[in-house]
Formats: C-alpha cells, structure tokens, sequence
C-alpha cells in the first residue's frame, strides 16, 4: 500500500497536469451522471428549476477543479456566484459542496487569513439564499460549516506533517553536507600532517645522503675503507628513509593493515639521530641534563621534540658553511611559555601543544633552536 502510494505521488508530481484532468473529469461524469439521472430532484426545494440552468450549475462548481491546485481561491470565487444562483433558485444541487476541494487545497498551501476568506465566500451564499429559503438556514448552511471545518483541519494537518518531513529531509541534507565538509576538512588536515612528516622524513635523510656522499667522495682518494663505510650509511639511511616514506604512503590507503602500527619517533631515538647525523660530517654532541620526562610525556610531544630537533639538524647540514656549529637547546618545562619551510613546521608542532620556537643566529656564530614545551599536566 505505502508503495502504492509513493508511486502515485512521484507520478503527481512529475505530471499534475494529467492528475488535475482526471480527478477534473471524475467529478464532471459524477455530477453529470447525477444530472441526467434526475438525482438533484430528490434534494431539491424546487424541482422545478430549469434543467438547462442546472446543467450549468453543475458544470459550474466541477468544471474550475482543473486549476484548483494552481488558482484555488480564484475557482472559490468563481463558484461563489453560481452557489448562490444554486440556492436562490432552490435546486440545490449537491455539486454544490466540490467547493470543499478549493478549500482544502486553501488550506494545504495558503496562509490562515487566506483560508478564513474561503469559509466566508462558502458560507455567504447560504446566508443569502436563508432569506428566500428559511430551511437552507439550518441544513446548508449547517452542512457547509462542518464541511469547511473538516477540510480546513484536514489540510492543516497534512501541511504540517509536509512541512515538518521537508525540515526533517532539509536537515539530512545539511548534516550530510556538513559531514562532508568536515571530511574535507580532515582529509585536507592528514594530507597537511603527511606533508610536514614527508618534509621532515625526505629532508633530513637526503640531507644526510649528501654528507656522506660528500665525505665519502673526498675519502675515496686518501682512505678507501672510510668510503665504504660511507657508502653503507648511505645505504642504511637511503632504506631507513624508504621505510617511512612508505609507512606515510600507506596512511593513505585504508586497506593497508599495518599503517597505523609503526610507532612514531620518541625521544630515545635521539640517540641514534643525533648518531646517523655526525656520520655525515656534522659535528653534534647530545647532552641531556637533569632526569629524562619521557615516562610524563604523551607520544605527540615526544614526536615534536624529536621532529624538531630533526629539523634543527638538517638545517644545518642544508645550509651551514664551513665549520658549521649548533646548538640545539629543547627545555621542558612547567611555565608555558632568508625563513624556509623547516623552521615554519617546527613553529606549527610546537603550537600544536602550546609551546614556543625560538630560532635565530648567535652572537658568535652558529644557529641556536630552543624549544619550550609545557607538560600535559599543567597548565600553559
């Protein structure tokens, strides 16, 4: 049945023109049917009215159906005179209450003020008409306003429950469209963390290929065995690079299983980065001072720690001259407290647990890079 239905209505809806004809053509061969019968005599307070007049009556109130949807206060007003020629000359044909449908339709679509007028042009031609027939006082027009009261809540109540499925849709449609766009905007987030981490990945390595290559050249000459201890770096590290960037590139493909599994760097590879970065010719030293807090720390910070640092070091292999020197100062503490790319994402890590980057060259020379976390449990 709910089937049905729900055809007729995407039908309705797709053709009401051809619905409007054939609901318009029912009533016509009703009240037509009940013309040629003689049926409107049985109720009639004058069964002598002229037939002709009446034929026109009838057509009258059933012929206007056809724009009852698009025009339906104007089929009201047009049936209101032929209502009351209908009572005033007491045929009183019962195609006189078709102007219950107009009115429905008043109802289903049109303000309330709207609809009130419609029970005024339905009931005034039966006040009228009481003047030459006293009974129509008490059957007619007690008939037309129960008749009008009826539709006018049916309709009312069927615009509501209209409405209220179009807010429910409407409301789909914008919870949809807000999913949608917060999936945007999380794609557009992951696609910004995978870069910075292939930033960080690619570029320290490479940078690392490079002094080894580099030293590795110049040793072949005068030390062939450090060449090829060079060379192995190289290989180390080149395959160390290759296995992150595809864990990165296998974030991307929901149905990789071990994407998620790779544990991030802690501060306990600090050790073997600082280790991997002196092999390419960089003079480092890690001093940690003061018992470590790694145990307190949630991996997000241990990785900002780590990248930055990361991103310190390679900096320094990018861009320093001769004699290059670093000093790389990370402070965890309880207090909160020509520019590329790398110092701008070491920027963006640190904001991320409110902590601050402070970048800049020493008055002796060199670079200095300080980091200043607060921890998790305290307030910035």
């Amino acid at each position: 049945m709910q089937g049905r239905l729900h055809r007729l209505r995407v039908f309705d809806r797709r053709r009401p023109r051809v619905w409007d004809i054939l609901l318009t053509s029912f009533w016509v061969l009703v009240t037509g049917l009940d013309y040629t019968s003689g049926g409107w005599r049985t109720v009639a307070r004058d069964v002598d009215a002229p037939e002709p007049l009446v034929l026109l009556m009838t057509l009258g109130f059933s012929v206007p159906l056809l724009w009852r949807r698009t025009h339906p206060v104007a089929v009201l007003v047009l049936m209101a005179p032929v209502s009351v020629v209908n009572i005033w000359t007491g045929a009183v044909v019962q195609a006189a209450f078709l102007q219950l449908i107009p009115a429905f339709q008043i109802a289903l679509r049109l303000p309330l003020r709207t609809l009130a007028g419609a029970g005024l042009l339905m009931c005034a031609p039966a006040v009228a008409g009481a003047a030459r027939i006293p009974e129509v006082w008490n059957q007619q027009l007690v008939s037309y306003l129960w008749g009008f009261a009826f539709v006018s809540l049916l309709g009312i109540a069927v615009r509501t429950r209209k409405d209220y499925t179009e807010a429910l849709v409407e409301r789909a449609h914008r919870l949809e469209h807000e999913r949608d766009q917060q999936a945007r905007l999380t794609a557009a987030a992951e696609r910004t963390r995978i870069a910075r981490e292939m930033h960080d990945i690619i570029g320290h390595n490479l940078s690392v290929i490079t002094g080894l290559a580099d030293g590795g050249s110049y040793a072949a000459a005068k030390t062939p065995e450090r060449a090829v201890q060079a060379l192995e770096a190289i290989g180390t590290t080149s395959r160390q690079a290759l296995a992150e960037l595809r864990r990165l590139l296998g974030i991307l493909r929901e149905e990789h299983p071990d994407a998620d599994r790779t544990p991030q760097p802690t501060l306990n590879d600090l050790r073997p980065l600082v280790t991997s970065v002196g092999a390419a010719g960089l003079p480092v030293r890690l001093d940690i001072h003061g018992t470590p807090l790694a145990a307190s720390l949630t991996p997000g910070r241990e990785l900002t720690v780590y990248r930055v640092v990361q991103e310190a070091l390679t900096n320094t292999l990018k861009h320093a001259g001769g004699g290059p020197a670093l000093s790389a100062v990370v402070t965890l503490t309880h207090s909160g407290s020509h520019q590329g790319r790398g110092i701008t994402g070491m920027r963006e890590r640190a904001a991320l647990y409110d902590g601050t980057i402070e970048a800049g060259p020493l008055p002796d020379g060199g670079w200095q890079v300080r980091l200043r976390l607060p921890l998790e449990e305290t307030p910035p």
